[in-house]
């Protein structure tokens, strides 16, 4: 199966999953609003994610795929399922080290996570509590994780890209009844919806699992001993951790200054996830497939092969990411109130979602390209380049927050994201270009400035018709007439942007759906 069509069968499923999310985060903003209860839920939700980051996504996978590649080349799949479970047996036994460690000096741990939180006992004492609920969550997604690296590797997405729905099904199961039948204060809806979270991880657990016992790869989990490949693995991975952890700074140190403000944590959860739609389907799903396939290549001594999957994905990637970073910059009020503007989510939390979600989108390209110039490092195994790239954009995320969030409170946080982000592109691209691993030739150039041309030209006829139709999209216009215009304006953005792409020659659409049946 080709690279492109393996990305929109993955990007296919995560769009699934964010639709499902964004009916969960409208019953969700529903019940709990930007208050109290709404940031001490997020504040709680974010920490295990950021532990799930540091185990599974950043040290696991990255030190991992190119390892379990390089097996499968050499030893064939009864050797690359032998170093599986080595490696997983020490995953398994530091998530149960870390997760006893956690929960028991979890208010301890709180007072450095939320400082902000502290002065106010209440909302301190929720935050915890929930956060003891939903940190076993780690455990759970982080095997969810090894086991989707293992099976991307054998070339088999769709469970790992599924799981996510399951997830947001168990949440919408859970917060209906909270937002229509059910009299509950947002404090005591919060339990509830973490309860729901933790029950969504176990389901997404089982699902990869029996996908895994389907594959007859299931890793044999035995007491962790430390042999060579093992002690190759953490030589890889512990850069990976480093460049996991500096990475959540950025995530950790912006929840801090967050918790200084009323309803920032909460308004940054919303407007994050709303630009995470496009970053999802675009970046996390090319990122996921182009890392095997990159590292399968480079082992089979195919450079040239490697070399051409990384500008496949970063034109197709920018194809599409472009008109959705213009698009949510241009349309970022109407999308937040259609979606969120009910119950206890009131104009105001529209206003400061909406502009929290501009700051954010103008970074869009930057986190997409992110995640299509690291398997370039990562497939070589070469885990401490990015380490330090991901240290400078950190410190230039905290300075740039320290800056202007006691001015722009949640939208300072924003920008700073968004800036390190560019930063860190710059970092990744000008070292693969000067290593001779990343050289776009002149015609993929001129087709990246076509796309940002003809996005930008999507982009201002957008915010322009919907400066004109204002009228249909305002507070108190009945839902239905604001979300036919917002769809309106949404099918008018992509008519207009394909139309040129084609028109000028930039990616003819019968060459797209060529990509698209290629094997």
């Amino acid at each position: 199966m080709s690279l492109f069509r393996n990305f929109v069968s993955v990007g296919s499923l995560t769009l699934v999953s964010r639709i499902a999310g964004f009916a969960r985060d409208a019953l969700m903003a529903a019940v709990l609003g930007t208050g109290p209860a709404a940031d001490a839920f997020f504040a709680a939700f974010r920490f295990p994610n950021l532990f799930r980051r540091l185990f599974a996504e950043g040290a696991f996978n990255t030190a991992f795929v190119p390892m379990f590649s390089g097996a499968l080349e050499r030893e064939g799949e009864a050797g690359a399922r032998l170093l599986a479970g080595r490696i997983m047996s020490w995953l398994v036994a530091m998530l149960v080290l870390v997760t006893i460690l956690v929960e028991i000096f979890m208010p301890q741990i709180m007072v450095a996570f939320v400082p902000g939180f502290v002065d106010d006992k209440e909302k301190f004492d929720l935050t915890v509590l929930l956060t003891r609920i939903m940190f076993p969550y780690l455990a759970c997604m982080s095997l969810m994780a090894a086991y989707g690296a293992i099976l991307n590797t054998l070339g088999r997405f769709f469970a790992a890209a599924f799981a996510p729905v399951l997830l947001n099904l168990v949440n919408i199961a859970m917060l209906v009844p909270l937002a229509t039948f059910w009299v509950q204060d947002p404090a005591s809806a919060t339990i509830w919806v973490a309860i729901a979270s933790m029950g969504g991880g176990i389901a997404q657990l089982v699902l990869v699992w029996l996908a895994i016992e389907r594959s007859g790869f299931r890793p044999v989990l035995r007491l962790p001993q430390f042999d060579a490949e093992v002690r190759r693995f953490w030589v890889l991975a512990l850069p990976a951790i480093l460049a996991g952890g500096i990475t959540q700074i950025n995530i950790f140190i912006g929840t801090i200054i967050a918790s200084g403000a009323d309803n920032a944590i909460s308004v940054l959860s919303y407007a994050d996830r709303l630009y995470q739609l496009p970053l999802g389907i675009i970046g996390i799903a090319i990122g996921t497939v182009l890392l095997p396939e990159l590292s399968r290549h480079l082992k089979g001594g195919r450079e040239s092969a490697a070399r051409a999957s990384q500008d496949q994905a970063l034109f197709v990637a920018m194809l599409l990411t472009m008109p959705a970073a213009f698009a949510l910059m241009a349309l970022a009020e109407p999308i937040v109130r259609v979606l969120f503007e009910r119950g206890a989510f009131d104009a105001m939390a529209t206003m400061q979602t909406a502009e929290t979600l501009v700051a954010f989108s103008a970074g869009l390209p930057a986190y997409v390209l992110i995640r299509i110039l690291q398997p370039g490092f990562f497939a070589r195994e070469d885990t401490l380049t990015p380490t330090v790239f991901a240290g400078a954009s950190v410190g230039a995320n905290i300075a740039i927050s320290l800056w202007l969030f006691p001015s722009l409170l949640h939208v300072g946080i924003a920008i700073a994201t968004a800036a390190a982000a560019w930063l860190n592109v710059l970092l990744l691209g000008g070292t693969l270009a000067l290593r001779g691993h990343f050289r776009p030739s002149g015609a993929q150039w001129r087709g990246q400035f076509a796309i940002l041309l003809i996005a930008l030209i999507m982009g201002g006829a957008l915010w322009a018709l919907a400066d004109r139709g204002a009228a249909h999209l305002l507070p108190g216009i009945p839902l239905w007439r604001q979300a036919g215009v917002l769809a309106a304006l949404m099918l008018f953005g992509v008519a207009t942007y394909f139309t040129l792409i084609h028109i000028s020659g930039t990616q003819r659409l019968g060459q797209l759906l060529a990509r698209l049946r290629r094997r």
